[in-house]
């Protein structure tokens, strides 16, 4: 059998849409408000470990600190506001992220993101149009797949 007649299996991305509906905007909100949460959280037992080595740096030192001490707390406070700072431009993309999915409107289709598959193809074969492929989900359901299979 010639090489030109057999197919060759070739990758691609293809891409996922969803059509927004009310349980999916729910569902995309339920998710963003989650990331704030744990945002939250995580800010929360950043300040608590903080205050806990600072309080223990003070303990051991003398009275009145040293300036090594001081240094050391300086130290501390400044890798924790940056890491708030940090957290809180992540929290202020994600209430960016929530407020966009709120003002998205009922059958509007949305990116969810790539998958890849697997396709044949073979002498004759349009490539192009091969590589663009899409499947529409509505409420996780695969409503429609675009594009040449």
């Amino acid at each position: 059998m010639d090489a030109s007649q057999s197919p060759l299996v070739l990758r691609r991305s293809v891409n996922v849409k969803a059509i927004v509906t009310s349980r999916w905007k729910e569902e995309a909100q339920q998710q963003l408000q989650a990331q704030i949460n744990q945002l939250d959280s995580q800010l929360q037992q950043l300040e608590m470990q903080a205050q806990r080595m600072i309080a223990e740096i003070q303990k051991q030192s003398l009275v009145p600190p040293g300036p090594e001490t001081t240094q050391q707390i300086e130290s501390i406070q400044g890798q924790v506001n940056q890491r708030k700072s940090e957290f809180l431009e992540q929290k202020n993309q994600v209430l960016q992220q929530l407020q966009q999915v709120q003002m998205l409107e009922f059958n509007q289709e949305v990116n969810q993101g790539q998958i890849e598959s697997t396709f044949d193809v073979k002498v004759g074969d349009n490539l192009i149009e091969k590589m663009q492929v899409e499947i529409v989900l509505r409420d996780g359901v695969i409503e429609e797949i675009r594009g040449n299979l």
